[in-house]
Formats: C-alpha cells, sequence, structure tokens
C-alpha cells in the first residue's frame, strides 16, 4: 500500500471515529441520551440542588488534612487495647490451670466421666448413649459461623493414637474441668472472645465453646494440639537447629524411611522465630540444600517445605564418620550466632541415626564445655541397642534428651519430647510470656497462645498451653476506612515481616467456596509492598500508578506493627460536615439507604444485649441519648448523618425517574447507586434484575472490611465528571464530599446502542462512505486498561492485548510486573502479567504495522468525558503471524531479604537444669518404663 493512499485510509478511519464519539457525547434524541443525561444531573444536583436546600449544614463545611502520624497512632492503641482484653481473659485461665492442678492428686484408679468431642450425641446400635458421648446439647449461634456450640461447658479432645480413658488423660480431664467457669464468664466480660482452649501437655485439648468434632473424608481425625504452631511457641524459646542425619549404608532401607519421616517432624516443631539447616553425612559431610552452606534459614513454610523435597532424594551408602558432622554443626552454630542473624536465643543440634562408635567428648569438650550452649537430642533409628549409651552419654553430658525410634508409628511421640526439656528453662522462670502467632490458615484467625506451667514443681513440668483466637475481622474493624480515603488502606504484620492484615491478601474462590491461598500464613510484606523503580511498576491486571505516604508504629504489648497508606490526591483531605441528629436520622431510615456491612458505626458486639441491633438501629438509640453507654464513633456518625440529608433528593428524583421510565420501559437501565465515603450507599431499581446488586456476597462490590467498592475506585481514578464503565457498570464522580453515582445496565443493550451509533454519519444526505459494516475493517470500544467492552468478534471480550501490542510504543505504555533481585533465599513465588495504561494527555493518534511487506493502519480516539477509546484497524493485512500478547501469567521466583524483629522473650538456660544428673535419671527411667 503507498503512502498517499495509507494517509487516504486513515483519513476514512477517522471519519468512523468522528461519527462514533457521539455515541457517548452528543444529543441525538436516542435512549444513550438519557444515561449521560442521569448523570449530568445527578452531579449537577448534588453541587446545587442538594446544598441549595441546606443552607445551615453549608456554614459548617470544612476540608481537613489528614494526619497520618495521628491517624496510625490512634489506630494502634485501639489495636492494644483488644489485644491487651484477650491476654487478661487468657490470664485467668493460667491462674485457674495452676490452682486446679496444684489442688488435685493424681489418681491412677480414677473413673471420670467427661463430653469427648467426637462422641458427644452418638448413640450405638440399641439407641443408647456411647461411652464418653452422652446428651450435649448444641444450639447455632452466628457469632462462632453459625456452628452449634454450647455456651456452658467445653468438651475434650483426644488424639487418636491416644486411649480416651488413660490415667494420665482422666486425671488431667478431670482437674482441668474447673477452667469451664472461667471460659463462661470471659465470654461474659468480652463477648468478642471466640475460641478459648487448654492443650495439655499430656495430648488431650479442651475447647470452649463445647462444640462437635467430625472425622475428614477417611474418617480420621489427626488433630494433636501440641503439634499445632501455637502450643510449640508457647512452650519453647526461639532456636537455632542444626539436624544431622546418618546416610551410611547401616541405614539403608526402612531406617533411612524412619529417619526422613524423624527429620520431616522435627520440621514441623519449628517455627518461624527458629531457624535451621539439615546436614547429612557418613565419610563426607552433604548439605541437603547444597546453596545454603554453612548458614541457617528461617523455618517458614516454604523453606521447610523445601528442605523436605530434598529428603527424598538422601540415599545410604559408605561409613558414617560423625566426629567430622558434630564439628560443623557446632561451628554453624557459633558463627551465625556471632552475625545476630539467627534467633539469638536457645541452640540445639538433633541427631538422626542408628548409633554412634564412641562418646566424642574431645568434640563437645572443644566447641560446647563447660558453658554447653547447645542442648543436643539424639534419635536412634532401629530396635538395636548396641551403641545406644554413646548417644546417652551425649545428650545427658550436653542437656539434651535421648530418644529410640524403632517404628514410623512412633516417630511424632519421641520427637515432641524434646519440647519439654526446651520449655522447662522458661517454666522455671515462671514466665507467663504472652506468644502471638500469626494469622492461621485453618481459621482464619489470629491466634494469642499464652504459656501454663505448674508454679509447685521446681524442676518445671509443663502443664500445657491455654489460649484464644481472634479474628482477623475483629482487627479490621478497628480500621477508620472512612479517614483513609478511597485508595488509602492499614495493614499490621508480626516481628516476622508477615502479613496479619492487608487489602491484597484475601481469599480465593473456588466453585463458590472461600480457599485459603498457598502459604497464607507467611506472605511477607514485601510481597505486596514495595518501591517502584525506573519503569518497573506494581500491578493487578488493570493498572492505577498511585504515590502513597506510609505511616507505622509499633502495637505496645504484641510483637505486631500496624501501618497506613495514604494516596496522595485520594485520601490526604477529608470534607467534613454538619446537620441536626433529627435530620440525619430521619433521612438515613429510609428504605434506600444502606451502611457498610462490616464497617463498625457502633460496636455491638461487646455487650449481649446489643447483639440483636443493626447498625442504623445502634446509631439511632445512641445519637438519641437512650444507649449512651454504646461505643460508637461519633465522628463518622455525624459524617454518615450528613451523607443521608444531603442525598436525600436523589430518593424523589430516581422515583420520577422511574414514573417516566414506566412509559418507555425498553432503556436497558436496570439499577441506580451511588455511594460516599462514609460507607452509605442508595440504591433505586428500575426493573428486576437478574442478580443481586451490592450485596455481601460481592465482595468486590460492596464497602468492605479493608476497600472501598471496586466500581467507586474505578470512578476515583478518572477525571471528575468521567463517564466510566466497569463491569456493566457506568459511573461519575463527584469531588466535593467523594461520592460515586452510577448505573446498572444490560451489556447487550449497551453494545446495541454502540452499534447504531457507528452506522450513523454526519453527512447531509446520511450516507457513511465507510462504516464498521464494512467488511475490511474492525472496530472496537475499549478502556483505558485496553479491556475490549464492545467487539464484533465475540473471542476477543476480554482483552485487547493482540492489538494494543501494537500500539504500545505510540500510545499506550506496557507495564510489567517485576522486582529488584536480591540475596538467594527459599520463597514463594509470584506470577507477572503484561498490562496496559492509557496517556491521559493522547486523545489522538493513528499508525501502521508492517505485516510481511503488508501495512495496516490503525486509528485510536479518546471518547470525551470517558475513559473510553475508539479503536477501528484495517484488516485488509494478514497479521496472523504476529505472535499475539496473552493475560496468561508467568511464573517467577521473588528473592528478597527480609527484616525482623526477634522476640523479646528467651530463656535458653536455667541453673536448675543439669546438665548430667538429672536429665541422666530421666533418660534411664524412661528407658525402664519402655522395657517393661
Amino acid at each position: 500500500m503507498a503512502i498517499s493512499s495509507q494517509s487516504e485510509r486513515k483519513k476514512q478511519l477517522s471519519v468512523i471515529l468522528c461519527c462514533s464519539m457521539d455515541f457517548i457525547s452528543r444529543s441525538s434524541g436516542t435512549d444513550c441520551i438519557t444515561l449521560c443525561g442521569v448523570l449530568r444531573f445527578d452531579a449537577n444536583m448534588f453541587l446545587s440542588g442538594s446544598f441549595q436546600k441546606y443552607k445551615e449544614p453549608e456554614k459548617s463545611v470544612r476540608v481537613e488534612e489528614i494526619d497520618g502520624v495521628k491517624l496510625v497512632k490512634n489506630l494502634a492503641v485501639k489495636m492494644e487495647e483488644m489485644f491487651r482484653r484477650k491476654a487478661e481473659a487468657t490470664r485467668r485461665l493460667v491462674e485457674a490451670a495452676e490452682e486446679a492442678h496444684h489442688q488435685h492428686e493424681d489418681n491412677p484408679d480414677l473413673q471420670y466421666e467427661y463430653f469427648n468431642a467426637v462422641l458427644i450425641n452418638e448413640v450405638d446400635e440399641e439407641g443408647n448413649n456411647v461411652e464418653l458421648g452422652g446428651e450435649f446439647l448444641l444450639e447455632p449461634n452466628d457469632h462462632f459461623n453459625n456452628l452449634s456450640v454450647n455456651l456452658s461447658l467445653s468438651v475434650v479432645q483426644v488424639p487418636t493414637n491416644m486411649y480416651n480413658k488413660d490415667p494420665d488423660i482422666v486425671n488431667g480431664v478431670y482437674w482441668s474441668e474447673a477452667l469451664n467457669k472461667v471460659f463462661v464468664d470471659n465470654f461474659e466480660r468480652d463477648p468478642t472472645l471466640i475460641w478459648q482452649y487448654f492443650g495439655s501437655a499430656k495430648g488431650f485439648f479442651r475447647q470452649y465453646p463445647g462444640v462437635k468434632w467430625h472425622p475428614d473424608e477417611h474418617g480420621v481425625i489427626g488433630f494433636d494440639c501440641r503439634n499445632r504452631k501455637w502450643y510449640i511457641q508457647a512452650a519453647t524459646s526461639p532456636k537455632d537447629v542444626v539436624i544431622l542425619v546418618d546416610v551410611s549404608g547401616s541405614m539403608k532401607g526402612l531406617r533411612l524411611t524412619i529417619a526422613r519421616q524423624t527429620v520431616s517432624s522435627i520440621l514441623d516443631t519449628l517455627g518461624d522465630d527458629d531457624f535451621f539447616n539439615i546436614i547429612a553425612y557418613n565419610q563426607e559431610i552433604h548439605y541437603v540444600e547444597p546453596c545454603l552452606n554453612g548458614t541457617l534459614v528461617r523455618a517458614d513454610r516454604a523453606n521447610k517445605d523445601h528442605f523436605r523435597e530434598h529428603l527424598d532424594k538422601l540415599f545410604a551408602k559408605g561409613i558414617g564418620l560423625l566426629g567430622e558432622a558434630l564439628s560443623e554443626a557446632f561451628t554453624i552454630l557459633s558463627d551465625f550466632n556471632q552475625t545476630g542473624r539467627g534467633s539469638v536465643c536457645s541452640q540445639a543440634i538433633m541427631l538422626v541415626t542408628d548409633g554412634a562408635t564412641e562418646m566424642y567428648d574431645d568434640v563437645f569438650e572443644k566447641y560446647n564445655w563447660p558453658e554447653r550452649k547447645v542442648r543436643i537430642f539424639p534419635y536412634l533409628i532401629g530396635r538395636e541397642s548396641a551403641f545406644a549409651d554413646n548417644l546417652k552419654w551425649m545428650a545427658c553430658a550436653n542437656k539434651g534428651y535421648f530418644s529410640q525410634i524403632s517404628t514410623l508409628a512412633d516417630v511424632q511421640e519421641n520427637v515432641m519430647r524434646y519440647l519439654h526439656v526446651m520449655s522447662r528453662p522458661k517454666v522455671i522462670d515462671h514466665e507467663h510470656d504472652t506468644v502471638w502467632t500469626e494469622a492461621y490458615v485453618d481459621s482464619a484467625s489470629v491466634s494469642m497462645s499464652l504459656l501454663c506451667i505448674n508454679i509447685s514443681n521446681i524442676h518445671g513440668i509443663l502443664l500445657g498451653v491455654v489460649g484464644t483466637d481472634i479474628t482477623l475481622q475483629e482487627l479490621m474493624k478497628l480500621i477508620p476506612k472512612h479517614m483513609l480515603g478511597i485508595h488509602g488502606y492499614a495493614f499490621a504484620i508480626t516481628n516476622n515481616g508477615y502479613i496479619l492484615t492487608h487489602p491484597d491478601l484475601r481469599p480465593l474462590y473456588q466453585e463458590g467456596q472461600k480457599r485459603r491461598k498457598p502459604n497464607y500464613s507467611s506472605v511477607d510484606l514485601s510481597e505486596v509492598e514495595w518501591e517502584d523503580k525506573d519503569d518497573t511498576v506494581r500491578v493487578r491486571l488493570r493498572v492505577l500508578k498511585m504515590h502513597n505516604d506510609y505511616y507505622y508504629t509499633d502495637i505496645k504489648g504484641t510483637p505486631f506493627s500496624v501501618g497506613v497508606a495514604l494516596s496522595r490526591g485520594h485520601g490526604k483531605y477529608f470534607f467534613r460536615g454538619n446537620v441536626s441528629v433529627e435530620a440525619g436520622l430521619r433521612d438515613l431510615e429510609q428504605p434506600d439507604v444502606a451502611l457498610a456491612d462490616e464497617w463498625t458505626y457502633c460496636n455491638t458486639e461487646e455487650e449481649h444485649e446489643h447483639r440483636h441491633l443493626t447498625q442504623i438501629q445502634a446509631i439511632k438509640l445512641f445519637m438519641t441519648g437512650r444507649r449512651p453507654h454504646l461505643k460508637c464513633d461519633r465522628e463518622l456518625i455525624q459524617e454518615v448523618l450528613f451523607d443521608a440529608v444531603v442525598t436525600a433528593p436523589l430518593e424523589a428524583y430516581w422515583t420520577g425517574l422511574a414514573l417516566n421510565k414506566s412509559e418507555n420501559s425498553d432503556k436497558g437501565v436496570e439499577i441506580a447507586f451511588l455511594g460516599t465515603r462514609t460507607g452509605l450507599s442508595r440504591t433505586n431499581l428500575f426493573v428486576p434484575a437478574d442478580q443481586d446488586f451490592l450485596t455481601a456476597e460481592d465482595k468486590e462490590g460492596v464497602f468492605n472490611a479493608d476497600h472501598f467498592p471496586l466500581w467507586y475506585k474505578r470512578a476515583a481514578e478518572q477525571v471528575p465528571g468521567t463517564f466510566c464503565p466497569t463491569s456493566l457498570i457506568v459511573f461519575k464522580l463527584t469531588f466535593v464530599w467523594l461520592s460515586a453515582v452510577g448505573i446498572q445496565m444490560k451489556l447487550e443493550f449497551f453494545q446495541r446502542k454502540f452499534w447504531t451509533a457507528c452506522r450513523q454519519c454526519t453527512a447531509l444526505d446520511g450516507k457513511c462512505s465507510i462504516s464498521c459494516d464494512n467488511e475490511d475493517i474492525n472496530c472496537y470500544l475499549i478502556d483505558n486498561n485496553g479491556f475490549i467492552l464492545v467487539t464484533e468478534e465475540q473471542s476477543q471480550v476480554l482483552c485487547a492485548c493482540q492489538y494494543l501490542l501494537w500500539f504500545s510504543q505510540t500510545f499506550f505504555v506496557t507495564r510489567s510486573a517485576q522486582r529488584s533481585r536480591g540475596k538467594t533465599m527459599m520463597v514463594p513465588c509470584d506470577t507477572e502479567y503484561p498490562a496496559f495504561v492509557s496517556e491521559r494527555t493522547i486523545k489522538e493518534t493513528t499508525g501502521n504495522i508492517d505485516c510481511d511487506g503488508c501495512f495496516r493502519s490503525f486509528v485510536i480516539q479518546q471518547i470525551p468525558s470517558s475513559n473510553l477509546f475508539m479503536v477501528v484497524v484495517d484488516s485488509k493485512c494478514d497479521c496472523s503471524g504476529a505472535p499475539p500478547v496473552t493475560m496468561d501469567p508467568i511464573e517467577i521466583i521473588l528473592k528478597f531479604q527480609k527484616d525482623r524483629k526477634k522476640p523479646e522473650s528467651c530463656h535458653p538456660f536455667h541453673p536448675e537444669v543439669r546438665g548430667h544428673g538429672f536429665l541422666c535419671m530421666c533418660v534411664f527411667a524412661f528407658i525402664q518404663l519402655h522395657i517393661m
């Protein structure tokens, strides 16, 4: 195609664009004008009609700048108070447990019937209650996710590998019945409490409120409280651990299988405050992960899973030189401790072997004596005991513990024994450290656990751990969403940098069911927040580049920190107004008004008598003085009353539209709606919709606990007064008090009107020299991120990426999500997507694409007062050979060095835990019992 003909072709394509632009902006008497008129009228009405009607409020209207430092400090104080109440509840449980145990004398012949969590309400073939079952009253309770619970009693769960009537279990269950009264009292004092529990060192688990436990699909309940992270963190101090695995020829077969399982079980006992490495040895030393020679890594889930994969690659051969392996382990622990990057607390070497031919006292004398800072825990694999004495001596001489593991069934119980030794210094110190865990995967809650000890025993016998759960929802209710702006948000992290709550850390939905993301509890803040550099930007599928100001502080009494991000231009200023309480309540109670479902205007959870109240009911009782003790956010309520008053004229306006619409129902508009920055929304249904709109189930479409609705944010991203389609919805934003107005229409209606406009021309005779009906051109309507709204090629409805690649040099800027590379670490992977964003300053552009010598012309033009673009492409050339740009994600490995704050509590040693006599007596007493 010649250059002159190319220019002529571009002129023809531009004619189509000029005709089509009127689809949104012109006044032609079509149904589209009603749509645009609604939006323009809404904005004008808010700016003029509403404020003219309420001259008194206008006098007190003001704009304030948000003080980020003050905002985050106030939020931290609220969170501190909430966590303090939970800590007090657990301390009451600790005191009750210690006193009950102190008053109890063990009776090996004790017979006691208790409510077993699995057996309650179970009957035999004759209809009688089974043993340890009994009739147990259960009633559904919405505070506990609508589970059927008993608020008067707790239940007891016993691991499947333990006998329900073992004397130790029965005695422990008997004296711990005293906790029932405290459970109930705690819940009455603080109705926001959810699950309270006591995990016994004997293995049983007492849970309040009582609830029935059900086996999984395999008929098994594999729960053992002693394996849970909250139990292990509360029972022990942070530790650095080196695991030595014997892979000499004598370890072939079943022994190596047991050894692998033993190492895996040891890894299960390590938490995020611990560091570890694994070394396999025979006549040589082999690091299980060769890339991590001579160092330790954090025991997070990703690292532990990575090492487990390498365990399967171990094979046995040669002879075992334990002395060199011990020297290497001591060297690693010493060097890593000196860097200050580890736990800087307890240290241990776990030795997994089938025997030791000597005691290696020269190695211990060189590296560990006389301080004995490193404990030795040998695990003898197999039934033979020929070399057991040397391993027993190693344990006794180095403040450790000896265990023998003969079968796979013995692994878990024997591995757990080392925790009792590691816990003794903390127990003897009588330290009731409050231990907080990260959000855990199964319940999406922050679990707080507190150590429970026997204060009467100087040797430090661990009774167990008591704790309670704190839902993330309760944490997020404290966040003042209305003060953060449209794109602002708050987040909280642990001392290890893992996210407790963040708007970008959300559940997955599969087949309508909520699923947790892999490693949900160990997502580092740097995976969702990082500094933008050069042309690299953090994006989702739709791109928005913002400048955030971050404010952060610690939450006193916890290892957590809280931060607030305020977006410049969207969250630095706050609009305040004032109206009378009478006027505000009158308009707030109108049927078209709703408040954000997950926002807290009044805290109705703290008192049982308030739980039945809706937020609007609670606001009315509080503002009229009938319930002055209700805990309400007076500032937020005053603002929402103001929004209710100034948006009240919409009800009459929409009603008038509905009456006019009844005369001609083919408008395609289903719903009109409005949202304000205080979480207030108004909706008007013009015709029965196919699906519910703005419901709590539509997580992206409603005011949520941690973010504004997607339609609200999309409207705010555009220039004020912009027509902004998003998922069949059209929006307009009025920046006077930050509210968004929009309508929902059917896509087919929208497409039909678009094609009708495209076929109309401004020529006097009304004939078009070229239009979108021509076979040699393709027409598209796309948004500012390149997603197609309208096309005749239905297979391309999702994204115009294969065309936008051509435009990226002249009109669209292509950006991809990448990160700078740091030190090599075992970290979760992320995904990289292609993304596009329009350049607002360019209103129109043209260009050519070379398809093997055939030049393909295109024209793009922005549709006025919208975020939409009309695209017309010459289709005469065959460009099928050009590779398309797909939206398929590419997996990438993110590498970064995490910063962390070490736990304040550390109890590595105690003088009463002696190195020889005391522990040796314990070891041999255990062996004698085992033989008998």
